[in-house]
């Protein structure tokens, strides 16, 4: 036991290290208008200037955690678990028991429906929301199951098969069953238009690549056509769903765009002979493709011409730049002596834990790189991330070779806007899906944002080891879903309050 002087001291120590917490965290629980948190409620003017609450920790399992449609439920799956909340409270509201655990989870376009895939099993379960009692089951047999996802209009589900086989349409109001031959088993085989009307499937069939287009309303074919391509990676529409993208695996460079009818409307290739495609994005605008390529470089094309209007490029030096870049630093808590340990007093963990804080650096900066193995497959090299801001202002990319840093472009002034190195390579970033505000994470207990004014780095305070691995935005964004390996916790942040700091 300490003695009443030594007791002083410490809690006198330990009062100074709150004074000075980086994220002004209060000592007690408190409770807000968005469920109970743990003394979370800080207030940050510097960057941020948002104010933000954290729930407390629930539990999920394989990251399956998805808010629905219309934002007023929360969705997680723990093992074989469903577990329905309301966003604004975080009470349950609904809680399903599935046949074994859950592989696949996701919500109907109306929110109206869960489904839950068990791939062992070849099994599908639906629960209604509305009639609890209600529920779906699809068997698919000794054929097996390896993806499964809602139609756009909410009440038809397609399931593929072991080896891609086929793919089944079953339908929730007449029960009736449809298939599709021939899909192909690749990156991203299947898309649907962003107004539900068309769905592009990519088919393998007498050794050649071909493209089926059909109607979502009756599932009838409306084109059918070959694709210029050796082997086809994948496909995706436009955001006004006017064209599609189509690119070759990475042994050729080669993205071609259709119309809805099957003409070829242009094709593009940066180079051969050499490790190609990597990853592709739409701008919400439609009015960009953006190409990211195993040669470090992100091509834009432009939706008139269909040719490259820019070309970023990622050096491992940034010099001679108007680009900002942030550099996280990390400030260990000094140690307390063996008399002052938490082994006598118990308090958060989070408060003695290592706090970081951006710091803008003077060019020129060498950014870490980390040399590809070349014996292995798929050799960390190249863009393999593309995100687009929600007004097409902001592209976020992540370099495979560069693990650590984050690169943002203004795509008004096709240049680079800034860019955000860490200590830990980063796991996750997502876009803010209704203003310019970037959020990230690196597998450690904290969370990143960035918007044009500044970033800024939290410290997640919430009890235990909570390593962020993902996250999710609501779809408003005023919230965001923090997933740990078994355990999630909600970031709400005070948007109306941030937007009155930027006027």
């Amino acid at each position: 036991m300490l003695s009443n002087k030594r007791r002083t001291r410490f809690f006198g120590l330990f009062m100074e290290r709150c004074a000075s917490h980086s994220l002004l965290k209060e000592l007690r629980p408190s409770v807000s208008g968005v469920g109970f948190v743990y003394g979370s409620e800080y207030l940050r003017r510097n960057n941020c200037g948002c104010k933000m609450n954290f729930s407390e920790v629930f539990k999920q399992s394989n990251q399956l955690c998805k808010v629905s449609p219309d934002g007023k439920y929360l969705a997680t799956c723990v093992q074989y678990r469903l577990v329905v909340r309301d966003i604004s409270t975080l009470q349950i509201l609904q809680l399903y028991t599935c046949l074994d655990q859950v592989s696949h989870m996701e919500w109907s376009s109306d929110s109206l429906f869960i489904l839950c895939a068990m791939y062992k099993r070849g099994l599908v379960q639906v629960w209604s929301l509305e009639q609890p009692d209600w529920h779906c089951k699809i068997d698919e047999g000794s054929i097996g199951l390896v993806s499964s996802r809602w139609s756009p209009d909410g009440r038809h589900i397609l399931n593929t098969t072991e080896f891609h086989l086929r793919i089944t349409v079953w339908s929730l109001c007449t029960k009736a069953v449809s298939y599709i031959k021939y899909p192909k088993a690749c990156q991203k085989g299947i898309d649907f238009s962003t107004d539900g009307s068309y769905m592009a499937l990519a088919e393998r069939r007498d050794c050649k690549d071909c493209i089926s287009i059909f109607v979502c309303d009756d599932w009838h074919l409306l084109r059918h056509f070959e694709t210029e391509t050796q082997d086809l990676a994948g496909l995706e529409w436009s955001p006004n769903g006017c064209v599609l993208a189509v690119w070759d695996s990475c042994l050729e460079y080669k993205v071609l765009l259709y119309s809805l009818d099957g003409r070829l409307l242009s094709t593009y290739s940066a180079y051969e002979w050499s490790l190609g495609v990597k990853s592709v994005s739409w701008s919400p605008s439609s009015q960009f493709l953006a190409i990211g390529s195993y040669d470090e470089k992100v091509r834009i094309l432009n939706h008139i011409t269909w040719k490259k209007i820019v070309q970023f490029e990622h050096p491992a030096v940034i010099e001679n730049t108007k680009a900002t870049v942030y550099k996280e630093v990390e400030k260990r808590p000094a140690e307390v002596r063996d008399e002052f340990s938490l082994h006598n007093v118990t308090m958060d963990s989070t408060l003695f834990s290592t706090q970081s804080k951006y710091e803008i650096c003077s060019l020129p900066v060498q950014i870490p790189a980390v040399k590809p193995d070349p014996d292995r497959a798929n050799p960390k090299i190249g863009v393999s991330v593309l995100a687009f801001s929600s007004d097409s202002r902001y592209l976020a990319t992540k370099n495979d070779n560069m693990p650590t840093a984050i690169w943002v472009w203004d795509m008004q002034k096709m240049s680079l806007e800034a860019v955000l190195e860490h200590t830990l390579s980063v796991r996750c970033f997502l876009w803010d899906p209704c203003r310019p505000r970037l959020a990230l994470c690196t597998g450690n207990s904290k969370l990143y944002l960035w918007s044009p004014g500044g970033c800024v780095s939290v410290q997640v305070p919430v009890e235990g080891d909570f390593q962020v691995q993902s996250l999710k935005w609501h779809c408003n964004g005023d919230s965001v879903i923090l997933l740990g390996k078994e355990q999630l916790c909600l970031c709400y942040m005070d948007t109306e309050q941030e937007e009155k700091l930027n006027l």
